[in-house]
């Protein structure tokens, strides 16, 4: 089938959080099955110094989005040897250093630079139809892309070729919804028809995935537990009552991992290569590491590494209290990356301090040193409030350091808590939206890296097959239902 792919992401070029991940690699595994994939994504600053070559597209792409008049360009290239990518452009609205914002702040014009594209994907979509050569599916992820599903549905009133034409919308991180004041509906390109209770209107405001929830003809997101999760109260944010109503076309499937980026027998940033069958050289990398980040050489000490977004969500809070008695309870030494939160980001740093050197923080870390840090660890940290899917806890355990991570989301999906003997498990779980349970997962796995069986827990995670293989097998069948119904 023909697959028309839509994000606000796409790894290593711009990326903000897991979605750029995802669709860098769904795309190719739903390739490598036999599919033909089309990326469509704005045309940001970025991609531009990333040296990336593209073709302009002769004929621009006019629209109307209200009471506005677009003129968008289109420009052709290809992500890699088996994936097409489309890149939109228009003018001022995606020529910026950032994606969604920048210093913690979003742009004042998101509702219209997302609508814009959203609307420009429907079009894209609209003249293929109309050429005879159809898109099977438009594949729409999270909020940014939500209002395709609508304009799809919309532009089939007048275009019947769009009818062959199904839309999936994919959900990645449902707090993140796109809610702007009811006065952008326009801007939106939407009548004031949409602003009620079974439309857009979500409290007295416009809520965009809310919108593309209900337009959608189905539905995924990025675990089996998350599915479940989201229809409750507790962590629907709010939209627990439409998921629910539209459960029936509503279907969980896990993230892979790509393991032509993140994996340690072929990875070209770290010290030096290893796999299952023989990880010597992880100690290779943590020397290496301990060395690049000013850590004691101490190659026997456990390593314990912290990676990712600093956001209330991921726990970042509760590693920076569990530090110092972390640092009395054990030998372990710790390094730990990301960005976002300021007030995060300076209690991490005060934290460390107090750590007499056998902990570090590298804010805004390359990804090439995150790299490094999984495959120097010997346990990740995930303590997330809530996460959808995760993939830092598939990383950990490729490269061969189980993950410590809250049961939740997808973590609860991908880490089977170990026994006492470590005769089973994939890393460590804890329940409790606490310091005090992260910190007893900590040290539980701590002294299971003294045990004799370490070494063969650390062999059993790197042999986990998480790759994109099963996942976009499933994601198949999804597609081959809806195209049915």
């Amino acid at each position: 089938m023909d697959i028309l792919f839509a994000t606000s992401e796409l790894a290593p070029f711009v990326k903000v959080g897991g979605l750029a991940d995802v669709a860098a690699a769904l795309p190719k595994a739903l390739r490598a099955l036999g599919h033909k994939v089309t990326i469509v994504l704005p045309r940001y600053a970025a991609l531009e110094s990333a040296g990336l070559m593209f073709a302009r597209r002769l004929s621009p792409l006019k629209f109307s989005l209200g009471d506005r008049s677009v003129e968008a360009t289109l420009y052709d290239g290809r992500l890699s040897a088996q994936v097409d990518l489309i890149l939109v452009d228009i003018p001022g609205l995606y020529d910026r250093a950032g994606v969604y914002g920048e210093r913690g702040e979003d742009y004042a014009d998101n509702a219209l630079r997302f609508a814009s594209f959203s609307r420009a994907v429907a079009e894209i979509a609209k003249t293929a139809a109309e050429q005879g050569a159809p898109y099977a599916v438009v594949h729409a992820n999270d909020w940014p892309t939500a209002l395709v599903t609508t304009f799809v549905r919309m532009l089939r009133v007048d275009a019947p070729a769009l009818d062959a034409t199904r839309t999936l919308l994919s959900l990645h991180n449902v707090a993140h919804q796109g809610v702007f004041p009811k006065e952008m509906l326009p801007t939106l390109g939407l009548g004031w028809g949409a602003f009620n209770p079974e439309g857009i209107e979500f409290y007295g405001k416009c809520n965009v995935l809310k919108q593309g929830i209900l337009s959608a003809d189905a539905l995924t997101t990025v675990s089996p537990t998350y599915a479940r999760e989201l229809q409750t109260e507790a962590s629907g944010h709010g939209l627990h009552g439409v998921l629910a109503a539209r459960k029936g076309v509503l279907t969980g499937i896990a993230n892979g991992v790509d393991y032509s980026v993140w994996n340690p027998a072929v990875d070209p940033a770290i010290a030096a290569r290893f796999d299952a069958e023989d990880a010597a050289n992880k100690h290779r990398c943590k020397g290496a590491l301990q060395r690049e980040l000013g850590l004691p050489l101490e190659p026997h000490e456990p390593l314990i590494v912290s990676v990712g977004r600093l956001v209330h969500q991921k726990g970042t809070d509760l590693v920076a209290e569990i530090l110092p008695a972390l640092m009395r309870g054990s030998s372990a030494q710790v390094a730990i990356a990301g960005d976002g939160d300021e007030a995060l980001a300076t209690a991490l740093t005060s934290a460390v301090e107090k750590c007499h050197g056998r902990a570090v923080f590298v804010r805004a870390a390359e990804e090439s040193v995150v790299h490094r840090m999984f495959a120097a660890a010997d346990l990740v940290l995930v303590p997330s409030r809530y996460e959808p899917c995760g993939l830092v806890q598939m990383y950990a355990q490729r490269y061969g350091a189980p993950p410590v991570v809250r049961a939740t989301g997808g973590l609860i999906d991908s880490v089977v808590d170990c026994d006492s003997a470590l005769e089973t498990g994939t890393g460590f779980t804890f329940a409790e939206d606490s310091a005090e349970a992260l910190l007893g997962a900590t040290l539980r796995g701590i002294s299971a890296t003294t045990t004799p069986a370490w070494s063969k827990l650390v062999r059993r995670v790197m042999k986990l097959d998480r790759s994109w293989d099963g996942p976009a097998r499933r994601y198949e069948q999804v597609l081959k239902s809806l195209i049915a119904r």
